[in-house]
């Protein structure tokens, strides 16, 4: 990952975090923080849009519906109180582990 990507994910997660309890009227990102049932929703649009573009092998399409699911992402972990940092701490967990074996070692729902 470039030094550029993680230090704009930083400041687009800094900026989310500040908009916690700001004027829902005025702010987009408010909005779905004060509401994570919709963010979570507008996560999911957002996915979908995303493997449509790579299935069609739309690639600038594809860096745009990414840039919009990473955003709803952040939102969607910031409206949960969730850091990047925790994130960050399970992925270093299953560093070195065949997504096959840590998969299996989930419990089963």
């Amino acid at each position: 990952m470039s030094d550029r990507f993680t230090t704009v994910l930083q400041r687009l997660a800094a900026t989310i975090e500040a908009r916690k309890g700001a004027d829902a009227s005025a702010s987009y990102t408010a909005q779905l923080l004060a509401d994570p049932a919709r963010a979570a929703k507008k996560l999911g649009e957002e996915a979908v849009e995303t493997v449509i573009a790579a299935a069609q092998g739309d690639a600038p399409a594809l860096a745009a519906e990414s840039a919009d699911l990473i955003y709803h992402w952040l939102v969607v972990l910031a409206a949960a109180d969730v850091s990047l940092e925790d994130v960050a701490a399970k992925l270093e967990a299953r560093e070195g582990t065949s997504g096959l074996t840590e998969k299996a070692s989930r419990p089963q729902s």
